[in-house]
């Protein structure tokens, strides 16, 4: 599922982002939803969030989407 869309995205969804580093070569990182950090509805490189590791970075990719 698309990561651009704020509303596909819940807290607590399993999702594949890309770290700020990792933006170069297109590393993804997987891990749950904490927070969900952009306002707006949509963005084109994808929704920023915080994972539950701490980690944050843009949402390229929703493995599992929590109700």
């Amino acid at each position: 599922m698309n990561g651009t869309i704020r509303n596909n995205i819940n807290l607590g969804s399993h999702v594949a982002i890309v770290l700020k580093k990792d933006q170069k070569t297109g590393k993804l990182t997987t891990g749950v939803v904490q927070r969900i950090l952009t306002n707006s509805q949509t963005h084109p490189h994808g929704i920023k969030v915080r994972l539950e590791s701490g980690e944050i970075g843009r949402v390229k990719e929703i493995l599992d989407r929590k109700a």
